[in-house]
C-alpha cells in the first residue's frame, strides 16, 4: 500500500480524536517519575506517542504488524523521541519481558485478541507490584467481565465511558466522508479499493447499531 493512500486516508488523523480521552484515563493515575509503560496492540502508536507526550517515561510499543509498526517508527523518528519510545514487532501470544518490567501496561482494543481472562491474568507478571493496567474496549466486550479483575490479581480503581455515540460521530462518520473522496481518487487502484471496501464495512457494522459500539477506560491496580 503506498505511502501516498495512507496519507490520504488518513486513519490516524481521525483515530487522534480519542486521544482526550487516552489523556483524561493517563490523570487518573498517580504521577510517576519516568515511568516504564509497555503499549500492547500499539498499531501505529496513536496513543504511543499521545503517552510520550503525556510522562517523561520510556514508552514500548509492541504489534504483530510491521506495515503499522513501521509509520509507529517514522513518528518516533520525526518527533526526536528515539531515546523514549520503541516500537517492536512482537505476538501478544509470546511477550518476552522479564517480570516486574513495566510501571503501566496501556491497552487500546488489544485486550479481546486473547479474551479477558487470559490477557488479565498472561499480562500481570510483566507489571511491577502495585503497578496500573489501563484497558480501553468495547463495553461489551470487556466492562461486563470485569468480575474477572480481583480473581485475576488486580483491583479496579476506575473506570468511565465513552459517550454512548462516540465513535460514530468522532470516527467512522467523518471517515466515511473520507472514503466517499478516495473512491474517485482511487477508482484504479485495485489494492486501494480494496482496503476501502474493508473499512467501509466495518462502518456499516457501526452505523447500523452505534450505541452498541460503545467503549470503556478501565483502570486497574496490581495487587
Amino acid at each position: 500500500m503506498s505511502n501516498e493512500f495512507l496519507f490520504d486516508l488518513k486513519i490516524d488523523s481521525f483515530r487522534a480524536c480519542f486521544n482526550k480521552y487516552t489523556r483524561k484515563a493517563f490523570r487518573t493515575l498517580p504521577k510517576l517519575e519516568k515511568p516504564r509503560i509497555l503499549d500492547i496492540g500499539c498499531g501505529s502508536g496513536v496513543p504511543t506517542m499521545e503517552l510520550a507526550r503525556l510522562c517523561n517515561g520510556e514508552i514500548i510499543g509492541i504489534d504483530i504488524d510491521q506495515d503499522l509498526l513501521d509509520r509507529l517508527s517514522r513518528k518516533i523518528e520525526q518527533e526526536g523521541l528515539n531515546n523514549r519510545v520503541k516500537a517492536i514487532k512482537c505476538s501478544l501470544l509470546d511477550i518476552k519481558f522479564p517480570d516486574n518490567s513495566f510501571d503501566i501496561i496501556w491497552a487500546e482494543g488489544s485486550i479481546t485478541t486473547l479474551g479477558v481472562e487470559r490477557s488479565l491474568r498472561g499480562w500481570i507478571r510483566l507489571l511491577k507490584p502495585e503497578g496500573f493496567l489501563v484497558i480501553h474496549d468495547e463495553i461489551k466486550h470487556f466492562f461486563k467481565k470485569r468480575y474477572k479483575v480481583a480473581s485475576c490479581g488486580y483491583k479496579l480503581i476506575e473506570h468511565f465511558s465513552l459517550p454512548e455515540e462516540a465513535w460514530w460521530e468522532e470516527y467512522y462518520s467523518p471517515l466515511e466522508i473520507r472514503i466517499k473522496e478516495l473512491y474517485k481518487k482511487y477508482s484504479n487502484d485495485p489494492d486501494a479499493l480494496d482496503v476501502l471496501k474493508i473499512h467501509q464495512t466495518e462502518i456499516d457494522m457501526v452505523k447500523a447499531s452505534p450505541k452498541s459500539f460503545q467503549s470503556v477506560f478501565c483502570i486497574m491496580q496490581k495487587i
